[in-house]
């Protein structure tokens, strides 16, 4: 690789980098290329895209930028994961992958403005995912006005039962 090229994709992994929700460092020693392929196939209808990196070059892009913490994990294979807008989805398949492919290994993760171990990337892939979210989003608005029409049929039904015990009590005290 030359200088321009060098230079080139350090400024793309660098857009990368900061083009991304999710980030995900990844060792793959032992995997096949076989096993490989599969997770790339895996991560194309997600969007999301898998690149084996040079450490030194990823190291310079980093630098300046709020991912800078990753370098440390620039050490020996590293793959990287770049997510797509979805990085719930992307973390969740990221995870299946893994239970699929014992040799893959998660170095480090950056979400949200925070470096992960590999214990905080399998928390994000526990989040709920973007649907979820806008489903409870959806049952708590819905919530405040059911409640609300709870409230102004009470008095209503209310009348209701009392007159229909009372008419049962008639019903029982004609019967004696």
């Amino acid at each position: 690789m030359n200088n321009a090229q060098k230079v080139e994709f350090v400024d793309e992994i660098r857009g990368r980098f900061n083009g991304s929700p999710l980030v995900i460092l990844t060792d793959f020693k032992g995997s096949t290329v076989s096993e490989m392929d599969e997770l790339r196939r895996a991560c194309q209808p997600f969007g999301v895209s898998f690149r084996v990196v040079k450490n030194t070059l990823c190291k310079r892009a980093l630098v300046g930028t709020d991912l800078e913490g990753l370098s440390d994990h620039f050490r020996g294979n590293v793959g990287v994961i770049f997510s797509s807008d979805d990085a719930i989805a992307s973390a969740k398949m990221f995870q299946a992958q893994i239970k699929s492919n014992k040799k893959l290994e998660v170095k480090a993760g950056y979400f949200e403005g925070e470096i992960l171990d590999a214990a905080g990337v399998s928390a994000v892939a526990e989040l709920p995912s973007r649907e979820e979210l806008l489903g409870i989003l959806l049952r708590t608005m819905q919530e405040g006005p059911r409640q609300v029409l709870g409230v102004m049929q009470a008095p209503a039904r209310d009348l209701l039962y009392l007159l229909k015990n009372y008419e049962t009590m008639l019903e029982g005290a004609s019967a004696e």
